[in-house]
């Protein structure tokens, strides 16, 4: 089993795509966390009953600066899409030696030409509709960064188009005139797309999320819920780490998440479930293989190793890292950890979603850190 996981786990951490995607997420952590914090200012936990003065003054709070709130919120969490066009094209741009600034001014512009409702936009009057420029397009921003950035480079590699200037040149303007051609061929064939969405009465964004609803509404099921708890257990089991799979997880649980933050945003029912939130807080309480209840198990343990490493694991689990019980203990291939640590994942997620369908225990809509402690 470890000589069919280890190369295909090796082979999907160095796929420049999936890396790209996955480094993305990552350096756009800042802005997310800054996004999770407006969404929680903005979020008063009042009701008519409340009588708490700090809780009323809070709620004046937002309600006096809930314009300022919401474009602060608008512009971190709803132009995550946007950001994460921009993103894939830097690093799939780094990973082939390219020259990065040409590539992504191409992303942006074919981004916006597809997401944006031209029906809407009114220069000085009223501004264009930016539906998809949040989790909403995520979708949308890769396709359009990685379709954009490869035809950029082959057309690059193979001379299509290059207009080669005199030695002489400035180099900034040699690269400028060497990306006319392929800039203005990429950008005709998003435009004709964008044209072509427009005369059907729909855009680019609004077809695809059409085509992929039932797909990304099966991504918010329980069954996907478990599916996910039981790979990234299995995968931790032979010391695999969940980053791995971040490249097609991170833009389901951060797309969700961007989601429930502008409905928190717009004061209706949160739509979504699962969230990188549900999956830190929720999920994984200790870190992979939700190791803080283990912790306390071992540090009460009556074998000296097992305790000694129980209450140097304690602290560690609190924030969400697993590594000194997974290694020390071990339980990493260690086959009487191997069904408890698959199914109190399954037993965390199965309860958790429930519980949120139910309306019982609030939907995430914020994350503050992987490693904030999960209470």
């Amino acid at each position: 089993m470890e000589r069919f996981i280890g190369p295909l786990s090796n082979k999907m951490a160095k796929q420049c795509h999936l890396k790209a995607i996955r480094n993305t997420f990552i350096t756009l952590l800042p802005v997310l966390f800054f996004g999770g914090l407006i969404a929680i200012l903005g979020a008063a936990p009042v009701s008519e009953t409340t009588t708490n003065g700090f809780m009323l003054a809070w709620a004046e709070f937002v309600k006096d600066n809930s314009m300022i709130l919401g474009w602060m919120n608008t512009i971190s969490l709803g132009f995550l899409s946007l950001y994460v066009c921009i993103g894939i094209t830097y690093f799939l741009a780094k990973h082939y030696a390219m020259e990065v600034f040409i590539p992504i001014i191409i992303s942006i512009s074919a981004f916006s030409m597809v997401a944006i409702s031209p029906q809407e936009l009114a220069y000085g009057n009223v501004l264009a509709q930016m539906t998809y420029f949040d989790g909403k397009g995520l979708l949308l921003a890769f396709l359009v960064s990685i379709a954009s950035l490869e035809a950029y480079r082959i057309m690059g590699a193979k001379n299509i188009g290059r207009i080669k200037m005199p030695d002489n040149v400035p180099p900034a303007l040699a690269d400028s005139f060497s990306a006319l051609v392929p800039a203005l061929i990429i950008l005709a064939v998003w435009g004709t797309v964008f044209v072509a969405c427009w005369k059907n009465g729909t855009t680019f964004a609004e077809w695809l999320s059409m085509i992929i609803a039932p797909a990304i509404k099966a991504t918010d099921t329980l069954g996907f819920v478990i599916f996910v708890s039981i790979l990234l257990n299995f995968a931790w089991f032979f010391g695999i780490h969940n980053g791995v799979f971040e490249g097609f997880l991170g833009p389901i649980e951060y797309g969700n998440l961007s989601l429930n933050a502008a409905a928190v945003a717009s004061g209706i029912a949160l739509p979504q479930v699962f969230t990188v939130a549900f999956w830190c807080y929720f999920g994984i309480i200790g870190g992979l293989g939700n190791v803080l209840s283990l912790s306390i198990l071992c540090a009460l343990s009556k074998s000296k190793q097992i305790k000694i490493v129980g209450r140097l694991g304690f602290i560690p689990a609190l924030f969400g890292i697993s590594e000194p019980l997974t290694f020390g203990l071990p339980i990493m291939l260690n086959p009487i950890f191997f069904i408890p640590c698959i199914l109190t994942g399954v037993m965390n997620v199965t309860i958790t979603y429930l519980l949120m369908s139910a309306n019982i225990i609030g939907r995430t809509y914020a994350q503050l850190s992987y490693n904030m402690p999960s209470f």
